[in-house]
């Protein structure tokens, strides 16, 4: 179809839900895509986290089309082979016990609101409801998880909100500390915050608040959409901050493109959902479930792919901060772990990602100043120097 009447089409047809760049994706393969009037880029998005093994990984493909000819949907009502294999995969690789599959990464962070709750209400016999989260956190756009997030621009308009979230500052535990109340059932933070720039916690917070909830028995959830799924160099970043949650939620990368979260929790807390408490009619299902299996086992097969993403997370970021030495009057900082990284600006960020975009790489602006890098976790020196060389070309034109 001619390209630009699938964009008229895309604007006739589609709700304004997306600022949307005039460029038509057809196909892509590993860290490359190639749009529908034939130009080729490298993909440094990655699809906001998703393609964390490239586009159409080949042992993901065969797995999509072997289980597509055998079973593609049934109901939650029976028992799911591949179902029972994800989970027994990410149980053996996490603190969990238990896990609960939904189609996102919203749905997995309301699937841990209504767990949280209703664990103590069930569980530990306490009225206990509200979560602590943190300013600039982002949690999803359903009601519940647009009011756990920690960004008033977002809510604008869709008030009332759900109650029973109390935000505090970032990366503060003391504010963490005065804010929980007899009605305190839960803290949940990003190990790093993704949407709002990469935001880093001090290296010991984590097990500060860790201690917290422990000495005030209360949950500590992790939101590990962006961050899981070997994104930082481990299969879940909470392996590299020394602690252990009482529950994640994953989703992005989990599927290598299909859309499928999860909700991962210990046995105890576990045991407040019971038949009819919570559901889903399509999360599970044999078909994305089984691209997550042939996911996770590129991802642990020898350890290769995770040892690839810490190598080139330090080459990456060493390289960035070598051009933010060369201009420091547009770099402010940079920052990540493996391969979630950012590059903050003192400048509007956009104009940087459309001059990338006509020279053939696509990146990611957020919070209007800083460029988001999430590359599929295959991605190789070369090409990451490639982007260099273009971020590199596109200052010099700045200075």
């Amino acid at each position: 179809m001619d390209p630009k009447k699938l964009l008229e089409d895309s604007q006739q047809f589609l709700m304004n839900t997306y600022k949307k760049f005039p460029l038509v994706v057809r196909k892509g393969r590993g860290i490359k895509v190639w749009s529908t009037d034939g130009r080729e880029f490298l993909d440094f998005v990655g699809g906001i986290a998703v393609n964390c093994l490239g586009h159409c990984h080949p042992k993901v493909v065969i797995a999509l089309q072997k289980q597509a000819q055998r079973l593609i949907h049934i109901s939650n009502l029976y028992h799911i082979e591949p179902q029972i294999k994800l989970a027994r995969r990410l149980v053996r690789n996490s603190f969990a016990d238990k896990v609960f599959f939904c189609n996102s990464g919203a749905e997995a962070n309301e699937a841990a609101i209504k767990l949280a709750r209703r664990y103590f209400r069930e569980v530990m016999g306490q009225n206990r409801y509200e979560i602590i989260t943190s300013h600039h956190s982002f949690h999803g756009r359903t009601l519940a998880t647009l009011a756990a997030s920690g960004q008033e621009q977002l809510k604008e308009g869709f008030e009332p909100l759900v109650p029973g979230f109390r935000h505090v500052a970032f990366n503060d535990r003391d504010a963490i500390k005065d804010a929980i109340t007899k009605d305190t059932c839960a803290v949940m933070l990003e190990p790093i915050q993704g949407e709002s720039g990469i935001r880093m916690h001090d290296p010991d917070y984590l097990r500060d608040v860790r201690k917290l909830c422990d000495d005030n028995g209360i949950l500590l959830i992790l939101d590990e959409i962006q961050t899981g799924m070997g994104r930082t160099g481990t299969l879940f970043a909470y392996e590299q901050f020394d602690i252990t949650p009482d529950i994640i939620t994953i989703a992005k990368g989990l599927g290598g493109g299909v859309p499928i979260g999860a909700l991962l929790a210990t046995n105890t807390i576990a045991a407040a959902f019971q038949p009819g408490t919570h559901g889903t009619t399509f999360g599970g299902n044999p078909l994305v479930c089984t691209a997550a299996i042939a996911t996770i086992d590129v991802l642990l097969e020898d350890g290769l792919i995770l040892d690839q993403c810490r190598r080139m997370g330090t080459y990456f970021i060493k390289k960035l901060e070598e051009l933010k030495s060369e201009f420091p009057s547009i770099i402010a900082d940079i920052r990540g772990m493996g391969l979630l990284v950012g590059m903050e600006l003192t400048r509007d960020g956009m104009p940087i990602v459309l001059s990338c975009i006509e020279k053939g790489v696509l990146i990611n602006c957020t919070a209007g100043n800083i460029l988001r890098f999430m590359p599929p976790l295959i991605v190789t020196e070369k090409e990451i120097d490639k982007l260099v060389d273009v971020l590199e070309h596109i200052f010099d034109g700045l200075s």
